[in-house]
């Protein structure tokens, strides 16, 4: 009597296994599915978009002279990338170029205003910064040494308004040069497929595996397909010179360190000390590598410099090197950054251009300065516009400048990245840059409305 109940309820146990049977499957697959759709480029994405910023501001754009021409108030966008978990930026010069009101948004939402800290519009660089009363996310640096043409790209910013926006694409060329207008032109740019759209300026091209390795810039106008961007170790070089402690806290240190390392392992190698500087004081020596600077462990120039924001002069900061293979702890108490003219100036601004560069430099006066502007403007030169220089009055005998043929009634319209307009951006450069003395430095003339350049070795660096 009881084995049919107990055939029955064998079979709704077979029942129950056939159905868990065929549903199994199904969820293995989804599961399968879900993770082949997670691909490298959907990682990349997810774990860089809290680390890059949307950029919005108003500029009021002229055609003639602000005194004719009231202007036109147009708005303005751009992306940047956290460098520092303390609110420091990078981004184009262009984007933040002329706005009043620099407006931050992040992948959160959340919403402030930027300050400018520095820029540099030779480079098309910035570095801006937000008040928050937390610490964050920074993106992955890269290098751009290595690139490959053809390698996987990707493009996150806020392309046309539209923040957080994604595209993809390959590497299509290396070492582009390209001028985008009068008084633009960029240089070694890497050349993308991926799309690059106005908005996108300032924010990071990454590779495959979610570092920058290129911050974009710019866009060829009537072509598809055809992005640029600052290749990230020259970008990465810029910032530190922008975030130089001399130029944020104040404070000088003396270290000149390796701008071009691009490995990820610690440590930057120390290319000179200057002279009398609180780290020569300190015992630091060429050839050191510095791996810790005030508690933040150092990978590039630029992080010895995040090390020291905020320090403030007399103040002692722990840096740790490796010398000869060992480890050492050093302390360097930060001077007033107005003690590197106190312990470097020896001679004359004048005097030590004609001792380093071998050439007299003078002053323009306002009719000169009218007069190289009208014969620049004269020759149609519209690769460059004249916004001043400094004219060469003698040129030593046998030195470099004579050799590359710089002559008197030349105007010295830049040297190396910057552009020389005054004695001070001559002092800054043959004192304060990362040039060193095996370094050819590119310097630009103006003549006969005509621009020249050429290279003149770093004989100057110590």
């Amino acid at each position: 009597m009881n084995r049919p109940f107990f055939t029955w309820n064998l079979r709704l146990v077979l029942l129950l296994i056939c159905a868990l049977a065929c549903t199994w499957p199904n969820l293995s697959s989804a599961q399968s599915v879900a993770s082949l759709r997670r691909s490298a480029i959907v990682n990349a994405v997810a774990s860089t978009r809290p680390s890059i910023v949307n950029i919005h501001g108003h500029k009021t754009v002229r055609s003639g002279s602000p005194y004719s021409d009231p202007g036109q108030r147009v708005k303005g966008m751009g992306t940047g990338i956290i460098i520092d978990p303390r609110g420091y930026i990078l981004t184009n010069h262009h984007v933040v170029e002329g706005v009043r009101r620099i407006n931050v948004s992040l992948f959160d939402g959340t919403a402030t205003l930027a300050r400018v800290i520095a820029r540099d519009p030779v480079t098309d660089l910035a570095v801006i910064k937000i008040d928050l009363e937390r610490r964050l996310p920074t993106i992955r640096i890269g290098t751009s040494r290595d690139l490959m043409v053809g390698e996987d790209v990707i493009v996150i910013g806020n392309a046309f308004g539209y923040e957080n926006s994604v595209t993809r694409g390959i590497i299509s060329a290396l070492h582009r040069s390209v001028q985008v207008n009068d008084t633009q032109k960029y240089y070694d740019l890497i050349q993308a497929d991926a799309s690059i759209n106005p908005g996108n300026s300032g924010g990071p091209l990454l590779n495959i595996a979610g570092e920058v390795v290129g911050i974009n810039v710019a866009v060829r106008v009537g072509a598809q397909g055809i992005g640029f961007a600052i290749p990230i170790d020259k970008a990465m070089s810029v910032a530190a010179q922008l975030l130089n402690a001399n130029r944020i806290s104040g404070v000088w240190h003396g270290i000149i360190s390796d701008t071009e390392k691009d490995t990820p392992e610690e440590g930057v190698a120390t290319l000179s000390v200057q002279d009398g500087s609180p780290a020569a004081v300190a015992g630091l020596s060429r050839g050191d590598v510095i791996t810790k600077v005030n508690g933040v462990t150092v990978h590039r120039s630029l992080d010895v410099e995040r090390a020291l924001i905020g320090t403030k002069p007399g103040q002692r900061v722990a840096v740790q090197i490796t010398r000869s293979g060992k480890s050492m702890d050093l302390g360097v108490e930060l001077t007033s950054s107005s003690q590197i003219r106190q312990a470097t100036a020896v001679v004359s601004i004048d005097e030590e251009a004609w001792e380093k560069l071998g050439m007299r430099l003078v002053e323009l006066t306002p009719t000169e300065m009218s007069e190289y502007k009208q014969e620049v403007e004269e020759k149609g030169t519209k690769s460059y516009k004249f916004d001043g220089g400094l004219r060469v009055s003698d040129v030593r005998s046998g030195s470099a400048a004579a050799e590359q043929g710089i002559r008197s009634g030349d105007v010295l319209v830049g040297l190396h990245k910057w552009k020389t307009l005054s004695f001070d951006n001559v002092s800054y450069i043959l004192r304060e840059s990362t040039i060193t003395k095996d370094q050819e430095v590119t310097f630009y003339i103006v003549r006969s409305g005509e621009t020249f350049l050429g290279k003149l070795p770093a004989t100057w660096v110590r």
